[in-house]
């Protein structure tokens, strides 16, 4: 039987060398701007992957709250607020939001 930690070693292995080779090597290719501004575009959009199936499954029963504090959220974002400021805003409008909604 292997010992748990050689188990852990080889994975943490087998996950990070494919991590590291295109990393070291992604420096000495020379792409076009098109490939450029591809790649530079995967972070946002590996984010909005990340983030919209969340946005819309906060609260199964008020659906549309997700959908205030991305649309609060992106227009902080937009008017290039900070990002400490971003998240504690949005809270407090979600919080006040979630008192509100049950008078209705």
């Amino acid at each position: 039987m292997l010992d748990i930690n050689i188990i852990i070693l080889g994975c943490a292995l087998v996950t990070f060398i494919p991590r590291l080779i295109p990393a070291i090597f992604v420096d000495k290719l020379n792409f076009g701007p098109n490939v450029e501004k591809f790649l530079n575009l995967i972070p946002y959009t590996a984010l909005a992957a990340l983030i919209c199936p969340g946005v819309l499954t906060v609260d199964n029963q008020l659906w549309y709250i997700g959908l205030v504090g991305a649309i609060v959220a992106a227009g902080l974002s937009w008017k290039k607020v900070p990002l400490g400021a971003i998240v504690i805003l949005t809270v407090v409008v979600l919080v006040t939001v979630y008192s509100i909604v049950p008078m209705f």
